[in-house]
């Protein structure tokens, strides 16, 4: 009624217009309205424009100009009850609302209004009547549609609840406030809330924008402040008018006087019978509240309470739980020459769902180093708590210098004989960064990725096993060796499926999407690290992740030659195999690829003698030496004294051609006491 149609044009107006009431209507208080639709304007009588407390010169005949006098709350409620009048067949239609009076109060009024449709259906005019029901208020608040307020009021404080049930943090009880429109729709204009910390109460929602109040981000409990007072004596505080908000709080007042507040309700959040914050909603267009109102009002708060209450308690479980996860991660990450490394670790977003996500950087004799990513399955305490003893574990084994089979192998025995149900997905990669060679074993874990120095990504296969704990439980401990030589400037990444998985999408759609952002990544390696790890946060993922970059460094790369290292224990294939790989690609890299094919089949010859005839593990050493020639240096060490010796192959011509072979091919080879064992060396002129 108060937001009228088009502005007035030159269209006539009814010729009977406006109409003409009966003057028993003004006898009682009754004013009447003639509503061309056409033109838009609006005729009042002056028992009409009593009603709405204004002059007749206030009034131009536009609907719009009695909007001071309606609340917008109560204009866009009787606008859309008129809409949906005009819209449908409905001949009439009929609303209580509340007028604001000159001297601020509110009163009840009441409209009602006869629509006039054309033979076409379509309306034209509306005539009515509008009345003070003050008086009707008080002797039947039934008749006034106070059950239809209480029923719209109670749906606010259950949807508003409802979506407060999935808050996890402080921030998403705040959000879910915001977002539900509970407190827009109980006509509030702003919501200001305080949580006690520390006998503080620190305000963690300011009301309207703009509105803070400098000096009140933290206040204490005993001050003369509503929140304050709400917390200290555990009982809700309403506030009718404005008269008594600015007697009981006169400093408070005097900052936000300009905002018009006409009542407010502060409400203490409990929880276990204590304080732990307070809720207060200001309203600018309200008179009191009734009995209804505040308990409705009330049953929000105890709503809001339980839920912050929930939110904090989980988020002291995420920190210990996240703590806990920390604490098992290596505190640092070695320096290792000719790498550049970049670690990253996120925790799931709340709760005590953190899980067995790590990494790892080992140093291994001989200058290698060993790179490994992992996830125990599970997202709880006890999944980073196994996660922490098999880190350890692995970090063990590999520190012993066993193969990457091997150490993998193992890895799954221990898990498996651990007092626990829980299995794990691993990769580990043994990097000779001198050489580029990488040796890598997968223990059902996803596939890593390779960047190469233009920034190309790609994909890299990596044979696989079962995961750990599994394996061991089926008797299938074989890992195989994926062999591979990274570039100088090239980038290995390995990552648990938390920095890939997407709810609904398959794997290999976030293995792809993946790629693709490393491949525009940045190129500085931490950059691209903290990159990868804000998309995961942007996505909202709720699952943890860990990261390892490993990049080969340009100028770190050998040019001349280096030194490598290999332990190979007996009894163990994969050792064997890949030392034999760790050669081949030493050699190539080192720029004797000429004489690959001699240098390979001697070391192997002098590392299957040292197996075959001791009984302990073989040491394989590589290294150039510079001098007026440039050779390369084999050595096999074992723990026997016995010095090999020369023999004739015998009739099967199956052994005896071990040192044979060394003599004809090697330029020249020696013997070599070293304490407890020997060393059996070898040379060979590269150019």
């Amino acid at each position: 009624m108060c937001h009228g149609g088009p502005v007035p044009s030159s269209v006539s107006l009814p010729d009977d217009w406006p109409a003409h009431p009966d003057r028993s209507l003004a006898l009682n208080r009754m004013g009447s309205f003639d509503w061309d639709l056409v033109t838009g304007l609006m005729h009042l009588d002056a028992a009409a424009l009593d009603v709405f407390d204004t002059a007749p010169h206030e009034y131009d005949g536009r609907p719009e100009s009695l909007s001071p006098r309606v609340p917008a709350v109560e204009a866009a409620r009787l606008d859309a009850l008129v809409s949906s009048a005009l819209k449908s067949s409905e001949d009439s239609y009929g609303a209580y609302f509340r007028i604001r009076c000159r001297d601020g109060r509110l009163r009840w009024t009441h409209t009602q209004g006869r629509v006039m449709r054309g033979p076409d259906g379509r309306p034209y005019r509306i005539i009515g009547i509008v009345r003070d029901a003050t008086d009707e208020l008080s002797h039947s608040a039934e008749r006034l549609g106070l059950d239809e307020e209480r029923r719209r009021q109670t749906s606010v404080v259950e949807s508003t609840t409802a979506a407060l049930a999935h808050a996890r943090t402080v921030q998403d009880v705040i959000d879910a406030l915001g977002d539900a429109h509970g407190l827009e729709r109980l006509g509030s204009m702003g919501m200001v809330m305080g949580l006690v910390e520390a006998g503080r109460i620190h305000l963690v929602v300011e009301g309207p924008q703009g509105s803070f109040v400098p000096g009140t981000r933290y206040t204490r409990v005993d001050e003369q402040y509503p929140m304050s007072e709400v917390v200290r004596s555990l009982q809700p505080r309403f506030l009718d008018s404005a008269q008594e908000f600015a007697a009981d709080y006169p400093a408070l007042w005097s900052k936000i006087e300009y905002m018009r507040v006409s009542a407010a309700a502060y409400l203490p959040l409990i929880a276990q019978a204590r304080p732990i914050g307070a809720i207060g909603l200001l309203y600018q267009d309200k008179d009191g509240f009734t009995q209804d109102e505040r308990n409705l009002l009330v049953a929000l708060g105890s709503s809001i309470a339980q839920s912050l209450q929930r939110a904090m308690l989980l988020e002291q479980e995420h920190d210990l739980a996240e703590g806990l996860q920390q604490a098992m991660l290596p505190r640092r990450i070695p320096s290792v020459p000719g790498a550049e490394i970049a670690v990253r670790y996120r925790s799931a977003r709340m709760g005590q769902d953190i899980g067995g996500d790590w990494y790892d950087v080992i140093p291994l004799p001989g200058g290698r180093v060993g790179a490994v990513i992992g996830d125990v399955q599970g997202h709880d305490t006890h999944a980073a708590a196994v996660m922490g003893q098999l880190r350890i574990v692995l970090r063990a084994y590999a520190a012993e210098g066993h193969a990457p089979g091997t150490v993998m192998a193992r890895a799954s025995v221990f898990l498996h004989e651990l007092d626990t149900d829980r299995f794990a997905t691993c990769t580990y990669v043994q990097a000779d960064l001198s050489t580029g060679v990488l040796q890598l074993v997968r223990a059902g874990h996803i596939d890593p990725l390779l960047r190469t120095r233009g920034g190309d990504c790609r994909r890299l296969p990596v044979g696989g096993g079962m995961p750990l704990g599994l394996s061991a439980e089926f008797g299938r401990l074989e890992y195989p060796v994926t062999t591979v030589e990274l570039d100088p400037g090239e980038t290995i990444l390995l990552c648990t499926d938390g920095l890939v998985e997407q709810p609904g999408a398959d794997l290999d759609d976030g293995i792809r999407l993946l790629t693709s952002l490393v491949r525009s990544g940045p190129a500085d390696l931490q950059l691209l690290a903290d990159r990868l790890c804000g998309v995961v946060e942007e996505r909202g993922g709720d699952d943890d992740m860990a990261l390892l970059l490993l990049r080969r460094r340009v100028e770190d790369s050998p040019q001349g030659g280096g030194r490598l290292q290999q332990h190979v224990a007996p009894g163990d294939p994969e050792a064997l195999v890949a030392a034999r790989h760790m050669i081949g690609a030493a050699v190539r890299a080192w720029g004797a690829r000429e004489r690959a094919d001699e240098i390979e089949l001697v070391a192997d010859e002098l590392i299957v003698n040292a197996l075959m005839h001791t009984d302990g593990p073989a040491i394989v050493t590589l290294r150039v030496l510079n001098g007026p020639e440039r050779r390369l240096r084999v050595e096999v060490e074992d723990r026997s004294s016995a010095l090999p010796r020369r023999r004739e192959a015998g009739e099967s011509g199956v052994s005896g051609r071990g040192l044979m072979l060394v003599d004809r091919l090697a330029d020249v080879w020696g013997v070599e006491s070293r304490g407890g064992g020997k060393c059996v060396w070898c040379e060979f002129v590269v150019s």
